[in-house]
């Protein structure tokens, strides 16, 4: 749907969800409308097809970063999730999400070594920024360019 807003065309979506309790708005001012926003999908089909390919890319990224920290963890779990590129269990196990293989290089191996450190740092303190910054020096422009510019449906 479009509407007009300070006599610029603006597009919007309602999404309507069964789960929901409340209402929710998110307003969105980041110019995206300009074109620099990349939609990654894929229902269950596509994750079934895709999962293994990931799981084989995510183990080559996380013994390749891991090089560098030396973390001991338990389990890489690859996943289809609709909010999170990955996440870190205080029991050590990693996860994933399976379209991580549709990012550039430099923000997948952003993420890898982000989850990673949080074997160390489960938080994001300025120790975990600090950490992170050895494997991943811009490490923060990284952050700002997957919240900004990459949306997970």
């Amino acid at each position: 749907m479009k509407t007009l807003l300070n006599n610029r065309e603006i597009e919007y979506q309602i999404k309507k969800s069964l789960r929901a309790q409340r209402l929710r708005v998110a307003v969105h001012c980041d110019a995206r409308v300009m074109g620099k926003i990349v939609r990654i999908g894929g229902g269950k089909r596509e994750y079934k097809k895709r999962r293994e390919q990931a799981r084989e890319f995510v183990l080559k990224k996380v013994e390749n970063m891991n090089k560098i920290y030396n973390f001991s963890f338990k389990k890489i779990s690859i996943r289809n999730q609709k909010t999170r590129w990955g996440s870190c269990s205080k029991k050590g196990n990693l996860n994933f999400n399976y379209k991580i293989i549709f990012l550039p290089e430099r923000l997948a191996e952003y993420i890898i070594a982000h989850e990673l450190c949080h074997l160390r740092e489960f938080n994001h303190s300025r120790d975990f920024w600090n950490l992170l910054a050895v494997a991943v020096p811009k490490c923060r422009e990284s952050r700002r360019e997957l919240r900004k510019g990459i949306i997970l449906k």
